[in-house]
Formats: C-alpha cells, sequence, structure tokens
C-alpha cells in the first residue's frame, strides 16, 4: 500500500474540472465535474436527515436503480435542498445537459450540492457552468485539485487523498476528494465525499466495502453535531486497473478495502481539522473498551463535547469535561478504572487514573495541547475493543462565520 499525491483524478480513466459560474460567489470557481471516461460501477452513502436535498434523492435512485454511473456534477454556493419539485427538475436538467454534451445518459449523471439551504439555483449559470468544463476535463493531478478547491463552501482548504496497490500484478489506484467543514455531524456534514478507483469489483461488493467502512471513517467525525441534509459519499471504480473482476471476498478484496479505509479517513480527518474557525484537529482514542459500539460511542461523545472542544481551543486540561462526555455517552463503565492522557507531538501526559487527577504538570499539558493535532486516549479497561473519533477546538471564529453565513 503506497500513499501518493493525488485525488479524483489519480486513477486510470477519470478526468476532472472546475469553472467559475457565479452561482454564489463571484471570485472564485464554485462548480466541478468528475468523468470516467467508461460507465463506472457506483455506490455511495447518504445523510440520515428526514430532511434530504434534492441531489440526494436523485443519486439515491441512480444508485440503487442502475448498474453504472458515468459523471458527477458538483455545485458549491447553495444547496438545492428544500427546494420542491423545482429542486428535482434541476437535477433532471443538469443531467440532460450532460447528455447533450457528452452523450452520456442522463441516468448515468450524479449531481451534489454544498451551500445556503432553501435557494433555488440558477439553472443558466449551472448549465454555463457544465459547457465550460467539459473541454476542460483532464486527468493531471492539477485538474483533480482543481475539483476540489471548487468545492469548497467555508474551508480553508482543499482535501484530497490516494493510494496505489497491487492486484495479481495490476497496479489498482483509490483516490478521493471531500469538502466539509460545518454542518459536519455524519450519520451514515455539509459533507460531500467522491472516491473513485480504477478497480474491476461486482456492485455489491463495492457497496458493501463503502456502507462498512462509513462507520469508523466518516461517521467518526463532528464539528458542530448538525447533520446536513446533503450529506453524500459516491464511490466509482471503472475497472480500467484491469485486474480479475472482484466477486467474492478474498485477499484482494481486503487489499481494497484497506485502500478505500486509508483515503476515507485520511478525507474525514481533513475535515475535521478544517472545521469552522478551528485551530487543532481534536482525535479521540478509545482503547480496551468491551465492545466495538462501546467504543465508537464513547469516543464520539468526547469529540463532540463543546465545553471539551473549548478547553482544547484554550490549551487547557481540564479533564473533568472528558469524564463528564464519557459518563453521559450512554456507555456502562467503571469510572474509578479508566485512565485517561493527552498526546501531541510535544509529549504524552497522563491526567486522570484511579478516580483523581494524576500528578502531572499543567505547564507540560498545556505545551501538548498547544500543537496543531491533540488527542485523548481513554484506557476503558474493560476489554479489547477500540475506536478513534475526530472533531475539532470551538473558537470564537465558529460562531462568526455562522452568524454571516447567507450574507
Amino acid at each position: 500500500m503506497k500513499i501518493i499525491t493525488g485525488g479524483v483524478t489519480a486513477a486510470k480513466g477519470f478526468q476532472a474540472a472546475a469553472a467559475a459560474a457565479g452561482i454564489k460567489y463571484k471570485d472564485r470557481t464554485d462548480m466541478a465535474m468528475i468523468v470516467s471516461k467508461v460507465p463506472a460501477v457506483s455506490a455511495g452513502t447518504f445523510t440520515r436527515n428526514v430532511v434530504k436535498a434534492a441531489p440526494v434523492i436523485w443519486d439515491q435512485q441512480i444508485v440503487a436503480q442502475k448498474e453504472c454511473a458515468q459523471a458527477v456534477v458538483i455545485n458549491a454556493g447553495i444547496a438545492n435542498a428544500c427546494t420542491g419539485a423545482e429542486g428535482m427538475e434541476y437535477c433532471r436538467k443538469t443531467a440532460e445537459t450532460v447528455e447533450q454534451i457528452m452523450n452520456i445518459p442522463a441516468d448515468q449523471v450524479l449531481v451534489a450540492s454544498t451551500g445556503v439551504i432553501g435557494m433555488q439555483l440558477p439553472m443558466e449559470k449551472l448549465e454555463s457552468g457544465i459547457k465550460t468544463m467539459v473541454p476542460e476535463l483532464g486527468e493531471t493531478i492539477e485538474n483533480g485539485r482543481q475539483a476540489a478547491c471548487a468545492i469548497m463552501t467555508t474551508d480553508t482548504k482543499s482535501k484530497e487523498a490516494a493510494v496505489t496497490f497491487e492486484v495479481e500484478g495490476k497496479t489498482v489506484t483509490v483516490g478521493g476528494m471531500c469538502k466539509g467543514s460545518g454542518m459536519i455531524h455524519p450519520n451514515m456534514c455539509t459533507m460531500l465525499g467522491f472516491v473513485t478507483t480504477d478497480l474491476a469489483i461486482s456492485k455489491e461488493l463495492l457497496t458493501e466495502a463503502l456502507k462498512e467502512d462509513v462507520i469508523d471513517t466518516y461517521n467518526m467525525i463532528s464539528v458542530d453535531g448538525d447533520t446536513s441534509t446533503n450529506d453524500t459519499v459516491l464511490l466509482l471504480a471503472n475497472g480500467m486497473a484491469g485486474n480479475a473482476k472482484i466477486t467474492e471476498k478474498d485477499e484482494n478484496y481486503r487489499k481494497f478495502a484497506e485502500a478505500l479505509h486509508l483515503v476515507n479517513t485520511a478525507l474525514a480527518k481533513q475535515m475535521a481539522g478544517d472545521g469552522e474557525g478551528a485551530t487543532a484537529l481534536f482525535e479521540t482514542k478509545v482503547i480496551h473498551a468491551s465492545t466495538k459500539e462501546d467504543a465508537r460511542i464513547l469516543a464520539k461523545s468526547v469529540i463532540c463535547s463543546s465545553l471539551t472542544k473549548a478547553a482544547i481551543f484554550g490549551h487547557d486540561a481540564n479533564w473533568g469535561r472528558i469524564l463528564c462526555a464519557l459518563g453521559y455517552s450512554g456507555a456502562e463503565f467503571d469510572p474509578e478504572k479508566i485512565e485517561l492522557f493527552f498526546q501531541s507531538k510535544s509529549g504524552q501526559i497522563q491526567i486522570y487514573k484511579d478516580g483523581t487527577a494524576a500528578d502531572y504538570s499543567e505547564e507540560e499539558a498545556t505545551k501538548i495541547l498547544s500543537e496543531e493535532e491533540v488527542t485523548v486516549l481513554v484506557d476503558m479497561k474493560m476489554g479489547e475493543e477500540e475506536a478513534t473519533a475526530w472533531g475539532c477546538d470551538l473558537t470564537y471564529d465558529y460562531v462568526k462565520i455562522n452568524a454571516d453565513y447567507r450574507s
């Protein structure tokens, strides 16, 4: 398994482009397009919010009813959520525009939107953006980077990841891009993720691999506890690596699952670390839990705690907030037995043991908590299961950004 530079264009046969369509933003690109040279087997996971944006409904239908998809059109600035029949019509028109220009069937065109809820898309700008992007489609790393930049909203940086591995002498690549900074609390943010691979694999196994992996990647991040109307992760596999098609859970499937996990984890962590107003990636790792589900619940409870997130921002070793978040998580444990540690590249320090504060230096703890990536390690002393969750600190700027979001 090798980590490489790149994103959605890293895998063979995938192209991308970006355009400044002026949908909401006036000084940047705001549309992206991903196209496979051949139809690609598709899989997807979507928001569990009862209020679903039109693109989510459109994509769910295509992924469920069709074997393949070949193109994805994404816009930033307007979410196309709570837009009624008109919003669904815009999804259809977007797909039909691609069909007219590229001769890709409309029912093989997926769409995604992110931005303000309740506004209608300016369809003429969307159509113009598609016409601009098609001639610019390319397979370079730069094409992928431009697409990743175009889908940002309040993100401060683009997010990409890619890996390669071998399947029976064939080099297979998995690459992806995502966006997400606020309204991040996936339960499958506003998060959109797009992962591509040149692996040949059945739709059944592709879908199973994605649905299993989101549990420990995208579903283990939170910025603000708000699950978006638009959360979407799409996975496309076009088979152009030339491997024999994977149809059973053999060693080759396990290699793919590992590669997919590496990419999804990298993208999930990039989103958590780029939370609105954030100054630090805040990780919680729970070890020696009695069950995997308890480990997940406990880890996510800590990274979702507003008081703990504020303490991380203040570089304050306020372990009582962590213990409190563990206590109301719903998981059963003995608080007299667990141990808590802070970790970062500046070192590790134990802060809680045997039901009370450990003997530690506040100055050393502050130093450890002052890094850009901070980990809380929770040893439950109950079993062998573990899980990791990712969030960010809670800063003054989070309120400022979201108070002014529509202006």
